[in-house]
């Protein structure tokens, strides 16, 4: 037991830096959808933040607006920056799987307390699959990166070669004679 948990902290902390490198292209949308988003609680908190939260059903939704655009911001701005990426994926992910599921299943039902999308469809799966989209996107960018990790323009991956440099010795020359 004690070996599968540290094979999985592992495989957490230590991210390949053998993704492509166009990777960042990922990293720097979802990581900036994170931020913006997150700030946007604070912004506008009666549609985005904490008006939203209440109407939605979110307990406590003054403390749990605040709580999720932190996480946002600070989670955002690592998976930017390619550092502790899966680590900091895993929030995120979390985060938008509960925002579609207690948005998107009262929009699908047409008991939303939500505004009605501004045109058809305005409620059922075809309303749905139109306002997730978005959601949708944001959701499979950040397990891409959970995945695969953030790729090799990644703080991530500098530490770690400048950890190789400093920590791995080279082996003495075999070569007789030297």
């Amino acid at each position: 037991m004690n070996r599968t948990i540290a094979t999985m902290v592992k495989w957490l902390l230590n991210s390949p830096d053998t993704a492509p490198p166009a990777t960042l292209l990922i990293r720097l949308m979802a990581g900036g959808v994170w931020v913006w988003e997150g700030v946007l609680k604070f912004v506008f908190p009666n549609t985005l933040g904490v008006g939203r939260f209440a109407k939605i059903g979110i307990p406590a939704p003054e403390s749990m607006a605040t709580f999720v655009a932190a996480v946002e911001i600070v989670c955002g701005a690592l998976l930017l920056l390619g550092l502790l990426t899966r680590l900091a994926s895993i929030p995120v992910i979390i985060d938008i799987v509960v925002a579609i599921l207690s948005t998107k299943i009262a929009l699908l039902l047409g008991t939303s307390p939500l505004p009605a999308p501004p045109v058809p469809p305005q409620s059922g799966i075809w309303a749905v699959l139109h306002e997730s989209r978005s959601d949708y996107a944001q959701l499979m960018t950040t397990v891409f990166l959970f995945v695969v990790g953030p790729g090799p323009w990644a703080l991530d991956a500098l530490l770690r070669r400048r950890w190789v440099q400093r920590h791995v010795r080279r082996a003495p020359s075999m070569v007789m004679g030297d």
